[in-house]
């Protein structure tokens, strides 16, 4: 099969992030199969989400994971000049929600398993696909908890989301937040009576403009980000029911970017503090209101050291030299988190990600698959 076939029977899959992925998962493990390449299916929690391990030549150390999650976002007509989940020819290039982001990179992995399979490898090329990454890379924790029983130590894993190809060392990591505000309805003729939810999360969300401002100014900073600072925003809120009614409750989430070297996490940890003094100021002047915190979806930076053995395997396959730095996650940070060396290295460019008429050209799935083959050179 060419790995435009390839490509066609993945995104024919709709597998948006959030719903079922036996469908697509069952697809990849019967092809498999057809090349006598074994399976291990690692479920999710959630009943109807699995991820996908597989290893192609001996049991051995010093292998390399290829890692691509096969979710994608969702795709709403508008913007699209055809079915997003139907793969589309436009000159060179291939059209179709995930084609870039980023199943060209798993088209790629499973088009090369029947060469593979015919090669001497002395060292394993590993498979890893996972599901929910688009949501906080939710399944491939589960998968990276098994490695240790799934396959012996690796000279490290390359994620193939889109960077040009260029293997990257570093991005920033991320946790996102929703903050929920109770006060008291009342109508808006005595809002003496009533506690305000919006205006109570306006003070907090005030604060955390000024955190961002902060870290603009302040830093730290690493240029090698863009921006070369950590970020802090509010990018959803709901609230009210009318424009006479004291809101009883207003929701909004919140997002810190960390560059390498900072805990995502602690970036927000300003926020119970805020919130105690506007809980406490309220209650000054008789009033009452409550904050609730739920932590949506995290994930690690990824900082990779430069003299680490796959920085130069990485930029041998893919014939493009290092990149210091994106601004996008992955789940390459929570390889290296478990002790697994970790690059990103895939092909096309994430600003086509997410967006109508996503596209990967030829070029540049032929430019992955002459990768691939240089792998398989290395580890023979």
């Amino acid at each position: 099969m060419t790995v435009e076939t390839v490509l066609a029977d993945l995104v024919g899959f709709p597998s948006v992030c959030r719903t079922p992925n036996g469908a697509i998962i069952e697809h990849v493990r019967a092809y498999l199969a057809r090349h006598g390449v074994e399976s291990v299916i690692v479920p999710g929690p959630e009943g109807d989400r699995a991820n996908l391990f597989a290893t192609i030549g001996p049991k051995a150390p010093g292998g390399v994971i290829l890692s691509a999650h096969l979710d994608v976002v969702p795709a709403p007509p508008e913007g699209w000049l055809g079915d997003p989940f139907r793969l589309r020819r436009d000159g060179e290039r291939l059209i179709g929600r995930g084609a870039v982001d980023m199943k060209g990179f798993a088209a790629c992995m499973l088009a090369s398993v029947p060469a593979l399979v015919g090669r001497e490898l002395a060292r394993p090329v590993h498979i890893a696909l996972s599901y929910d990454e688009e949501i906080g890379c939710v399944g491939v924790r589960r998968l990276i908890a098994r490695l240790p029983e799934l396959c012996p130590p690796v000279l490290g894993c390359i994620v193939g989301e889109p960077s040009g190809l260029r293997p990257v060392l570093a991005h920033k990591g991320k946790i996102a937040q929703r903050v929920t505000v109770h006060g008291k309805a009342g109508h808006s003729s005595r809002t003496d009576l009533g506690d305000n939810a919006i205006h109570y999360a306006a003070g907090l969300i005030a604060a955390i403009h000024e955190e961002a401002l902060r870290h603009a100014r302040q830093g730290p900073f690493a240029e090698a980000f863009a921006p070369p600072y950590s970020t802090v925003q509010v990018g959803v809120i709901q609230g009210g029911t009318g424009i006479n009614v004291v809101p009883a409750q207003c929701v909004f989430d919140v997002e810190a970017r960390a560059i390498a070297g900072q805990d995502p996490a602690a970036l927000l940890g300003f926020l119970p503090d805020v919130a105690g003094r506007i809980r406490r100021d309220a209650a000054a002047t008789g009033h009452r209101v409550d904050f609730g915190f739920e932590t949506l979806s995290e994930y690690p930076p990824l900082a990779l050291a430069e003299a680490d053995p796959l920085v130069a395997f990485a930029e041998a396959v893919s014939g493009e030299a290092r990149q210091a730095a994106v601004s996008y996650g992955t789940e390459a940070g929570l390889f290296q988190q478990a002790g697994i060396a970790a690059i990103v290295c895939g092909p096309g460019d994430v600003a086509r990600a997410h967006k109508p008429e996503e596209y990967i050209t030829d070029a540049e799935l032929a430019a992955v698959m002459a990768m691939i083959a240089r792998i398989a050179d290395r580890l023979c």
